[in-house]
């Protein structure tokens, strides 16, 4: 190793980062310093078994973006904790055989909530749960969600995940946005702290070999979408400041910036009617290199969210690039316009031959991509990667998912949960009868008899999610629960016929701010979580865990409160059915 670190400076660890990246960046081709600039998808099995030249949902196979020089990827599916260890460590030992020996930098959605939604969030049962970040804000303690991300931390660094696309600072300022269950809720101060600690969590004071970076999203903040659509697709690219909050949106990133995060990641989204360009914010250089870069003085990674320069077809339908206000560019023309605007690296995108083409050619060069590079290749430095880029696998299997990690999650599901309202029947108390929906029965069998009828209950438990307008046009849109938030015909009927049959208590699981003014006032009680289990649900219920928490966001009263509130300002539905901050206690 001496007498290679001498030959080759950028792997000598007594060397500091800034001679190593030099290094290295010396050595590098066109198509080497190409490749760095894109992160893409790659699929680990339930099995685990790794087959680097077989592809998945449309996917290239990871040794056709091996040798294209690409050495960040995304990793979605599941398997055990040992499993994703090995399969990790079979892709760095690819990896090593390389020219440069360059390691991989592995990155994940959230892993240890309860959403499951191959665009946004990969749910994974061999590790801690935890309720959604709407959840931990009704919790609204920073300690806790420090806690939380540096379990995380172990848990991803156990099988060699080191870059989480996560925090989203964005306020869930607009009920009807279907990424509401990201965000720590619709205030920008209690946001601004809980994504802070969030990232101390997983980076530690600064970023170092036992740090996750973060690449805290989707900057300027996502949530002010018109009439609340997401702009993973067509017509939710729009974003809007009609009460001109813009600057409210910054604060939780002002508070990430502060705490050190490593990279950015803007949204898909269009600013209308503001100062700046009306396109999506990935080209968007107002943005980009004037608010993030300069305003900020921000130096880390600014990576595009997935696909906004290719159309990509997904189980035969086609999922358009998501280049809003650029549609008609090219390929090419579309990634130097990101580049120019100050991008460094391209999300869910594997084209690097497109960019040295455009380096041979004079049309982006080569100074301005060695900026880039130089960012990428410092956090592979900083996180250790060079001298220690595999994981004991047997030791993956003892941290990922231990009891104390998952007593901590499950604590906070409980801590979490709302109680919002208590006509006198709460907690219950000994063994009633039960009549339960959306609940396991073996579950509930334990803390009361469950029957098969509400006429033949005590009490009816019905386990409930705020309402969404089920789209299905392609793939992924069917994952994003958006449009109208009330019950409608029959459902609404059905379940307010149980309420009058029995007495009812409802949980519903608000992924987004629910609208039910008519079963607030037929049901007997009422709680909201935020991604919890039957069990934590039941412990409030029957009194065994005290409630807490309290709302991060309004409820509204209807859907035309909803439809009259500006779609960038909290705490603006009239007369809510419950103001943010509500909560009730035993």
């Amino acid at each position: 190793m001496k007498t290679m670190a001498k030959d080759k400076p950028y792997l000598d660890p007594n060397r500091s980062i800034d001679e190593r990246v030099a290094d290295l960046i010396g050595r590098m081709t066109l198509e080497e310093k190409a490749g760095l600039m894109f992160h893409m998808m790659v699929m680990v099995s339930p099995d685990g078994e790794f087959n680097p030249d077989v592809g998945a949902f449309g996917l290239a196979s990871i040794r056709e973006m091996t040798d294209k020089h690409m050495s960040h990827f995304n990793l979605v599916g599941a398997a055990d904790a040992k499993s994703m260890a090995a399969w990790v460590n079979q892709l760095q030992k690819l990896a090593a055989a390389k020219r440069l020996g360059i390691p991989v930098t592995l990155s994940s959605d959230p892993r240890h909530s309860f959403t499951e939604n191959p665009g946004v969030h990969m749910a994974t049962a061999a590790f801690s749960q935890w309720p959604e970040s709407p959840g931990l804000a009704a919790i609204g303690d920073e300690t806790l969600v420090q806690e939380f991300a540096d379990i995380a931390r172990q848990e991803y660094l156990a099988v060699g995940l080191r870059s989480a696309l996560h925090p989203m600072a964005d306020l869930a300022t607009e009920p009807r946005w279907a990424r509401v269950n990201g965000t720590f809720g619709e205030d920008n101060q209690l946001a601004a702290k809980l994504t802070a600690a969030y990232i101390r969590g997983f980076q530690g004071a600064e970023l170092g070999a036992e740090s996750i970076a973060c690449m805290t999203k989707h900057f300027p903040g996502g949530g002010p979408q018109l009439d609340g659509e997401d702009p993973h697709f067509a017509y939710g690219r729009e974003q809007v400041y009609p009460g001109d909050h813009f600057d409210y949106h910054l604060l939780p990133f002002e508070a990430a910036f502060e705490a050190g995060t490593a990279m950015i990641m803007p949204y898909y989204g269009m600013p209308m009617d503001t100062e700046h360009e009306e396109v999506g914010f990935a080209f968007n250089k107002g943005i980009i290199s004037g608010v993030l870069r300069e305003k900020y003085s921000f130096d880390g990674v600014v990576c595009t969210d997935w696909g906004p320069l290719t159309d990509v077809e997904i189980m035969g339908s086609i999922f358009p690039a998501r280049a809003w206000g650029v549609e008609h560019l090219s390929v090419p023309e579309r990634m130097m316009k990101a580049i120019d605007a100050g991008i460094d690296q391209f999300g869910g995108e594997a084209c690097p031959e497109v960019l040295v083409e455009l380096l041979r050619r004079g049309r982006v060069s080569e100074e301005r991509i060695d900026c880039s590079v130089w960012r990428l290749l410092r956090d592979k430095f900083r996180l250790g990667l060079f001298e220690n880029r595999y994981v004991d696998e047997a030791a993956a299997a003892n941290i990922v998912g231990n009891p104390a990690f998952r007593a901590a999650g499950d604590l906070a599901q409980r801590k979490s949960i709302v109680l919002l309202k208590n006509e006198g029947r709460l907690p219950l108390r000994g063994r009633p009868k039960l009549y339960i929906e959306n609940m396991k029965p073996e579950v509930a069998a334990k803390y009361g008899e469950v029957v098969a009828e509400p006429s033949a209950a005590d009490v009816a438990i019905l386990r409930l999610q705020t309402p969404f307008e089920p789209r299905n046009d392609i793939f992924l849109e069917s994952f994003f629960h958006a449009g109208d938030l009330d019950f409608k015909e029959p459902e609404k009927s059905r379940i307010l016929a149980i309420t009058q049959q029995v007495p009812t208590i409802v949980d519903i699981y608000l992924d987004r701010p629910a609208v039910i003014p008519e079963i607030v006032d037929a049901c007997a009680g009422l709680v909201a979580n935020f991604g919890a289990s039957d069990a934590a649900a039941l412990d409030i219920i029957f009194g065994r865990f005290e409630p807490s928490a309290t709302l991060p966001f309004e409820l509204p009263a209807s859907m035309d409160a909803v439809r009259a509130q500006k779609p960038d300002v909290p705490h603006d539905s009239e007369d809510p059915l419950f103001p943010y901050g509500f909560g009730l206690r035993y």
